[in-house]
C-alpha cells in the first residue's frame, strides 16, 4: 500500500487525498505538522530535501514529490487524465497556472490568515496577495463561464488541482460571491461520486 505524508488542510496535500478518493486508491495517510517543523527532520529530508509536503512513497520505496506530479502519476490510465495529447497538455497548462498564478496568491493569503492568524507583521503581505488572487480567479471564471470543466467535457486532474485551494479561498480573504461560474463549478466537483471533503 502506498503512503502519503501530508496535512489534509493543505490544498496541495488535499489534492492527493481527493484524487485517491475518486479513484478508490488504497493508501496510508501519515499526518505531518508543518508548524512543528516536522518537514525539517532528518527522516523527512531523506524523502524530500525540499522539506515540503505532500510526499508519496511507493510500494518499492521510491518517492514522488510536488502535488501536481503526484496527481499525474496516480491518474495515468484513468478518465481523470485524458489520453488525447492536446487535452493532456491543457491539463498541464492549468496545473502550471495553478502553481504559478493561483497558489502563490490564494494559498499564501490563506496560510497567513488560517495557519498564522493574520499577524500584524504579515498584514501588508496578505493585502498584497489579493490582487493576484483575484486575477487568477477571473481567468478561471472566463473559462468556466463557457465550459463545465477546465479541460474538455469531463472532470480531470486540472479541476482537482484548482479546486483544492479555490474552494477555501474565502479563508484567504477572497470573496467568491462575484464569481458565479466558479461557484457552479465548485458544486459540480462536489457532486462527483466518492467526493471527499477537506473537513471530513
Amino acid at each position: 500500500m502506498v503512503k502519503v505524508y501530508g496535512d489534509i488542510q493543505s490544498g496541495n496535500c488535499y489534492k492527493i487525498k481527493l484524487l485517491m478518493s475518486y479513484l478508490e486508491i488504497e493508501h496510508e495517510w501519515l499526518h505531518v505538522d508543518i508548524l512543528k517543523g516536522e518537514t525539517h527532520s532528518d527522516e523527512f529530508k531523506k524523502m524530500n530535501p525540499n522539506t515540503r509536503i505532500p510526499v508519496l512513497v511507493l510500494n518499492d520505496g521510491r518517492t514522488l514529490t510536488e502535488s501536481n506530479a503526484i496527481l499525474n502519476f496516480l491518474a495515468d490510465g484513468s478518465e481523470l487524465l485524458p489520453a488525447d495529447r492536446v487535452l493532456r497538455a491543457q491539463v498541464l497548462q492549468w496545473q502550471f497556472f495553478e502553481q504559478h498564478s493561483h497558489e502563490p496568491y490564494i494559498a499564501t493569503a490563506r496560510y497567513i490568515n488560517k495557519y498564522l492568524g493574520l499577524p500584524d507583521e504579515r498584514r501588508t503581505e496578505f493585502d498584497e496577495k489579493q490582487e493576484g488572487g483575484h486575477k487568477a480567479l477571473s481567468v478561471m471564471e472566463q473559462r468556466l463561464a463557457k465550459a463545465d470543466f477546465l479541460v474538455g467535457d469531463e472532470l480531470t486532474i486540472a479541476d482537482i488541482s484548482l479546486y483544492a485551494y479555490t474552494h477555501v479561498a474565502h479563508e484567504g480573504g477572497f470573496d467568491l460571491g462575484r464569481y458565479t461560474a466558479i461557484g457552479k463549478w465548485l458544486e459540480r466537483v462536489e457532486q462527483q461520486e466518492n467526493h471527499f471533503a477537506m473537513n471530513s
